[in-house]
């Protein structure tokens, strides 16, 4: 049986601090919802910055401009009225800021009601991060993003009514939001596969063995690496494989622990192990890895 021991590291960020953006009535220390301009992250120098890996949704839009943001080690291409939405956990890295203006809207899944979070598939890692809306939404995102804002500047309500109608508006804006199709759109997902995903999601740190899953499962090998090959065309061995290599990654580029110790987390039996491993699929060594990732821009 399968069984989630894991533990995961989120450390840094690169969002002003909490005596820069004032707490609101959703608890200190830090507030749990956060909205804040691309100019104001400028002027704060988070453009080109390390890499971070907060404990929050961040959804960003561009009003004009041209903005290259990572998440989870991909660079995306953020164009004016499309929607980024980088999940808990993932690692994101800023690019450059100076021809960019728009909006970062940082918050917890607490935030959402739990019907909304439900909805949206808040927590749900393999979400599309690049939205794009069709001409006829970009007005009510517009609109929806401006009562937000307004709302959270404002403060001329008790804190518990505040605490609704910021909870209400956050949940119009995501569920707009997550209606949008993604970019690019995939091909549809079957129930086979997304059971896979999830297993994988929740033990890929306790066993990297396809036949584990599939025991755990019902089924047999093969038929999850045809689901696999179908949804995202890569076998299933691969699959998990590359959940691994990723939170491997994620944990070498934001956090200090030590690469053996890494491994050791990721079920590995020895550093040596783990190397080979890291190596195989990536083309380089952890150490090395790290020391890209984290060398000046």
């Amino acid at each position: 049986m399968l069984v989630n021991t894991r533990q995961d590291d989120i450390t840094g960020r690169a969002f002003p601090t909490t005596a820069e953006c004032p707490a609101d009535s959703f608890g200190a220390p830090a507030p749990s919802l956060e909205i804040v301009t691309i100019s104001r992250l400028r002027a704060g120098g988070a453009g080109r910055s390390q890499p971070f890996r907060p404990d929050r949704h961040c959804l960003i839009t561009l009003t004009s401009g041209a903005l290259r943001h990572a998440v989870d080690f991909r660079e995306h291409a953020v164009a004016p009225g499309q929607w980024l939405w980088a999940r808990p956990g993932q690692v994101q890295q800023w690019g450059d800021l100076d021809r960019a203006e728009g909006t970062v809207i940082r918050f917890t899944t607490g935030c959402l009601d739990p019907d909304t979070a439900i909805g949206v598939c808040a927590d749900d890692p393999h979400a599309p991060v690049l939205r794009s809306p069709a001409a006829e939404d970009h007005a009510l995102l517009r609109a929806a993003t401006t009562q937000l804002q307004w709302e959270h500047s404002a403060d001329r309500l008790a804190p518990d009514t505040r605490r609704q109608v910021l909870r209400h508006l956050l949940a119009v804006l995501v569920l707009r939001i997550a209606s949008l199709p993604g970019v690019p759109a995939g091909p549809e997902q079957g129930e086979v596969y997304l059971a896979f995903r999830d297993a994988v999601e929740r033990d890929f740190a306790n066993t990297r063995t396809l036949s584990d899953y599939a025991e755990a499962l019902a089924c047999s090998p093969r038929t999850l690496s045809r689901a696999t090959i179908a949804a995202v065309g890569m076998p299933a061995k691969e699959f998990i494989d590359r959940r691994v290599v990723l939170e491997a990654k994620r944990m070498l580029a934001c956090s200090p622990i030590p690469a053996a110790r890494i491994g050791e987390r990721l079920g590995f039996s020895s550093p040596t192990n783990f190397n080979k491993f890291f190596a195989q699929r990536t083309g380089t060594t952890p150490i090395t890895f790290r020391s890209q990732v984290l060398a000046p821009q």
